[in-house]
């Protein structure tokens, strides 16, 4: 893999969904389509991956590529391969709360390598750069001519003050008992993969998920933090987050700064 092209296609396709994401975002009105499993769907879910899709499979066609939206996709059987979400965080879209994302990632042998993060309605980028670390990209969000980006780090935590991110819209009582197991200075809510971001920034310590999600809606946040020093492990045993699962489910699992000294559940 070429991981300076990689970059460079990743960052333009999350800038062109996010665009597509926004024309939609900011009409008056859009059609709101329940899933199977009732989760919503909305056009700009559809358009964005349509448009992320082609772009991954012109760039790299050899590559085996898993989307949300595309249901045959999520029987592939591949340690190495691409992985999008194009619009993570429906529920905060179709409120119009703004905290949803474009992601897109590699997965390289069961592990999220390279990745962007695109907060559209935020003004927000990151990505991880072509050797591996994670930046924030400062705009204006040229298409063809990236930005002034910096270098992003996980903190140095404080023990007694830890900064806690939690799910908008999956917030439980079971998350807010394990929270409750840290001296804890502040704990802000975030929607969509944001919440890695925030780790990645050093705007949060550590960042736990009990609840449901699918191996799209975190690969490209676990790739930044990855890139930012930062780790991802499993709620149960606290081994690293694997990817390649049958079906692509996750099981519960924390994102945090090395610094933070983990509970056990």
């Amino acid at each position: 893999m070429n991981y300076s092209e990689l970059t460079t296609v990743l960052r333009r396709l999350a800038l062109e969904a996010g665009d597509k994401i926004m024309a939609i975002y900011e009409a008056d009105d859009f059609e709101v389509k329940s899933k199977s499993d009732d989760s919503p769907v909305t056009e700009a879910d559809e358009a964005a991956d349509a448009l992320i899709s082609a772009g991954l499979r012109a760039a790299f066609p050899d590559m085996p590529l898993v989307t949300e939206e595309q249901a045959d996709s999520h029987d592939l059987d591949a340690m190495t391969f691409l992985i999008v979400d194009p619009l993570d965080g429906t529920k905060e879209f179709v409120k119009r709360r703004g905290d949803f994302t474009v992601n897109i990632a590699l997965v390289e042998d069961g592990v999220p390598t390279r990745g962007v993060v695109y907060a559209p309605a935020r003004g927000r980028m990151f990505y991880t750069d072509s050797v591996g670390n994670s930046v924030e990209e400062i705009g204006p969000f040229d298409k063809d001519e990236p930005g002034e980006t910096k270098r992003i780090k996980v903190s140095e935590p404080n023990k007694h003050a830890l900064l806690v991110v939690a799910s908008k819209s999956h917030r439980d009582q079971a998350t807010d008992d394990y929270i409750n197991l840290y001296e804890v200075a502040d704990a802000k809510s975030a929607g969509s993969s944001l919440k890695f971001c925030l780790v990645a920034t050093g705007e949060a310590d550590i960042y736990p998920r009990l609840g449901r999600t699918m191996e799209w809606d975190t690969a490209a946040g676990h790739a930044v933090l990855n890139g930012a020093g930062g780790r991802v492990v499993r709620f149960d045993d606290h081994t690293p987050l694997a990817y390649g699962k049958e079906g692509f489910a996750n099981p519960f699992f924390i994102a945090y700064a090395p610094g933070v000294e983990l509970k056990q559940g």
